[in-house]
């Protein structure tokens, strides 16, 4: 007997279910325009069950923005942000970067390929509110697990949607980051109090606060101490698949127990918030800098910086997206990054210190890299592990050069 033909497979319950919950939607959908061009009162309370609730972004300028809601019903107030990444919208949900931010997605359909876990970027999500054009409520793909709208919910995150996101964006472009408010409806007392939110402890909000350890495949060439400030799965991967054991350690460590393990390198990662408000942080890496090889990641980056004595500035507006050019000066070449920060190191204030500047956005020039050579150690404001952009994974190859590697 002939094998069955492939173009036959199972269909996965989940996609039969979506397909089920469209059918009913048409039916009540159709049942109520049928009531209604009969003039039938039973109408009224169709039309409630498919209505769809209004929602409204305030901005602390003033402007506001009408859309409708979805995600987690409700009020949420934070720093809005926009991020100009194509994909990568499951990302942006679980980066522990966006700790405290509401995010506008400049691409305008979001989650045509719904929830995939295996793509998260930490346990968790830590944005305070998601704004997109349209959302896609029917996702399709193998490894589909649900969809946008569900997640928001499960996560409690307010999300917002039919919103005119290029308005809103340029908005935030020409005026700088501001704070805002997602609201269900809108009152006379909307605007009170939004100047004054600010995010704080936000690296004590997404540290995890046990040590954890991560294997290579095969046999452990190297042993990492990482910091976590918020970092992301894809560091502690691309660290193993070097032959690195990798033993991530709470924020808030001392320098004298991450020196007693006596790892090979140490590496500093990524995180959200105001660098400048990790003090303690600072001062712990100033007891490892020199000691150990020093690699360290976008919030990691400025902290090192910060350690050696340069300042911080906050742009206008950002760098968020898998598109952003760096130049490195030693090289000559440019790689295009995926990058996620609102602070940056002042690159004139690096001539105070011991480091070099290497890297710089090819926008705005801001820093985006800097080399310690005297001290063993470098560090990048973009981030070389997040998913999308390769250009920049010879770094974690050069962090392994460090620790003598690589010969």
């Amino acid at each position: 007997m002939s094998a069955p033909c492939s173009c036959f497979r199972p269909l996965k319950a989940s996609y039969l279910l979506r397909v089920v919950s469209s059918i009913k939607k048409f039916c009540l959908f159709a049942e109520a325009v049928w009531l209604l061009r009969r003039g039938n009162t039973e109408a009224t309370l169709l039309k409630g069950m498919i209505s769809i609730k209004k929602a409204y972004i305030v901005l602390q300028n003033g402007d506001i923005f009408e859309g409708k809601s979805f995600g987690k019903e409700g009020c949420a107030t934070g720093e809005l942000v926009f991020t100009t990444g194509m994909g990568g919208y499951i990302g942006t949900l679980t980066d522990p970067c966006y700790y405290g931010q509401i995010v506008i997605q400049t691409f305008p359909l979001i989650g045509n390929h719904g929830i995939i876990r295996s793509d998260f970027e930490s346990d968790g999500s830590y944005v305070n509110g998601y704004v997109v054009r349209e959302w896609c409520e029917h996702p399709s793909n193998f490894r589909c697990e649900g969809d946008l709208d569900s997640f928001l919910k499960e996560k409690g995150i307010v999300g917002i949607y039919g919103v005119d996101t290029r308005q809103l964006t340029t908005v935030i472009r020409e005026n700088g980051v501001m704070n805002a408010k997602i609201v269900p409806e809108l009152t006379d007392g909307v605007l009170e109090g939004l100047a004054d939110y600010r995010i704080i402890n936000a690296v004590k909000s997404v540290s995890s606060m046990q040590k954890s350890v991560t294997k290579p495949e095969g046999e452990a060439k190297y042993r990492v101490t990482l910091i976590d400030y918020g970092s992301k799965y894809n560091m502690d991967t691309k660290l193993a698949e070097r032959g690195c054991e990798v033993t991530c350690v709470p924020y808030n460590t001392a320098a004298e127990e991450i020196l007693a393990g006596d790892p090979d390198g140490i590496m500093l990662s990524n995180g959200p918030g105001d660098p400048l408000e990790n003090t303690e942080c600072i001062e712990q890496i100033k007891k490892l800098v020199g000691k150990k090889p020093i690699f360290g990641i976008c919030l990691g980056h400025q902290l090192l910086a910060l350690a050696n004595g340069a300042e911080r500035i906050k742009l206008k507006y950002g760098h968020r997206g898998a598109n952003q050019p760096v130049k490195d000066l030693v090289l000559g070449k440019t790689y295009i990054t995926s990058q996620n920060h609102g602070y940056a190191i002042d690159a004139d204030s690096i001539k105070k210190t011991d480091g070099k500047l290497r890297y710089v956005n090819a926008n705005d020039n801001s820093c985006e890299g800097i080399d310690y050579p005297d001290l063993n150690a470098f560090s990048v404001q973009f981030n070389p592990e997040a998913p999308g952009p390769v250009d920049t994974e010879f770094v974690f190859d050069r962090f392994i050069e460090l620790m003598g590697g690589n010969d």
